[in-house]
């Protein structure tokens, strides 16, 4: 009994004397458990969805009710194909190029390819950094899948496949990172909550010189081309409004004030921008249009997106109004003037509009105009100066390296379909099926 009062004895002490060094642990393990926030967790993984949701079936259908019934297939197939592809290229090194751990100011570097170094317990800020690669995925995904609006019903599916690879990786990337991933857009302080430049102005301008590069459809100005299903379009207009908040408020990436404004922002915006297409419409042609409705949707969510936190929801209001004039303008009046096959407008709402929102944000962020305001010590026309240059950035970047990239394309697998093939339309020639059966 002596002996067990004694073994008692020295437990208890033992215990007593590592009490502060498992205390210690302890507060070291909750410490690690705190930095994950199961509301902002919860919150991008739905974020994510949503954007996803965006793609197919939101791009997918609101592209194939735009083009005539024998090429609708060729659309939704395309949307599909380069979203899978930039998904497996996302993770063996777009991640890394984007969002790597170099400090370089065009290039996130090797240090994440086959995503090294990430894994079950690795984060990102509040959230899992496997939950953000998955988010920023959906971005990469998606943008490319625009761009074949500029240049829908002629173009080869192997040579759309191939320039968006292609695309993501030398234009897309860098872009990314120079905004998001601590790249020069970063150092200069450029204000680009969810993509004014990364997504919407990368595309519209790749879109453009699509269209010159490939050239218009055959019989256009001739042809009746008008959209086959604007019901279909209206439904991926739908899709892609609802997907939107993923894409604006999810960019905030926590469950918070931003976020929310950001949500505010993305409804406000949409209605003062469709509003306004509408009036412009009725002005001048006398009548406002359902596709001209989808549009001014399409047009007041791109004018938001670089100002979604930023900017307030009045503001909100004028900047997605503005952006949807100016974008009717290109559409209805520039593109004819140049003449360009801009097929479904990428260049016209998502470039212009991006255009637009990418500059006005920073004239909205103003406290005085309901924004949030800006750096210590910077002033509205500095900020709107940064934002012109990285527009002015984006540009250039994407006319030139767009170019060279469609001229390897061509030369590697052909962009453009035959004549023949063109007339009888792609879903036949390019995917032996039909939309419809009469």
């Amino acid at each position: 009994m002596k002996k067990l009062s004694m073994i008692t004895g020295l437990a208890s002490a033992f215990a007593l004397a590592a009490l502060p060094a498992l205390a210690q642990d302890a507060e070291v393990v909750e410490a690690v458990v705190e930095t994950i926030d199961s509301g902002d967790t919860a919150w991008m993984l739905m974020s994510t969805a949503l954007v996803a949701f965006m793609i197919f079936p939101g791009i997918a259908l609101f592209y194939s009710g735009l083009v005539r019934a024998k090429s609708a297939l060729s659309l939704i197939v395309q949307t599909a194909l380069i979203a899978c592809t930039v998904m497996v290229i996302w993770v063996v090194y777009g991640y890394s190029f984007a969002f790597g751990p170099s400090e370089g100011m065009f290039f996130g570097g090797f240090g994440k390819v086959f995503l090294s170094g990430v894994g079950a317990d690795s984060l990102s800020g509040t959230i899992p950094e496997y939950l953000f690669i998955a988010f920023q995925m959906t971005f990469a995904a998606l943008t490319p899948a625009l761009i074949i609006g500029g240049f829908v019903e002629r173009v080869k599916l192997s040579g759309a496949v191939l320039f968006c690879a292609l695309w993501v990786t030398f234009v897309y990337f860098p872009i990314a990172h120079m905004a998001w991933g601590g790249g020069l857009f970063g150092t200069w302080g450029v204000m680009d909550f969810a993509g004014g430049t990364v997504v919407h102005i990368n595309a519209g301008i790749a879109a453009l010189v699509g269209a010159y590069v490939i050239g218009p459809r055959i019989g256009l100005g001739k042809d009746l081309m008008a959209p086959h299903s604007l019901p279909l379009t209206f439904i991926g207009t739908s899709i892609l409004f609802v997907g939107w908040f993923g894409f604006n408020a999810g960019s905030a990436a926590a469950a918070d004030g931003s976020a929310s404004l950001a949500m505010l922002n993305t409804f406000t915006a949409t209605a003062g921008a469709t509003l306004a297409w509408c009036l412009v419409e009725t002005l001048t042609r006398g009548k406002a249009s359902a596709l001209g409705a989808c549009s001014g949707v399409i047009a007041g969510l791109v004018a938001v997106t670089p100002a979604a936190g930023f900017v307030g929801p009045v503001g909100a209001i004028f900047l997605g109004a503005i952006g949807s004039i100016i974008s009717f303008f290109f559409v209805a009046v520039v593109k004819n003037k140049f003449g360009y096959d801009d097929s479904l407008d990428v260049f016209g709402i998502h470039g212009v509009a991006g255009f637009v929102g990418a500059i006005l944000t920073g004239v909205f962020a103003a406290p005085s105009l309901g924004g949030v305001g800006f750096e210590e010590g910077v002033t509205m026309g500095a900020q709107v100066w940064v934002q012109i240059k990285s527009v002015a950035v984006t540009i250039v970047w994407g006319v030139v390296v767009s170019f060279i990239l469609y001229k390897i394309t061509d030369v590697i697998v052909g962009l453009r379909v035959s004549a023949d093939d063109e007339r009888q339309g792609l879903d036949q020639t390019s995917h032996g099926e039909s939309a419809y059966h009469l």
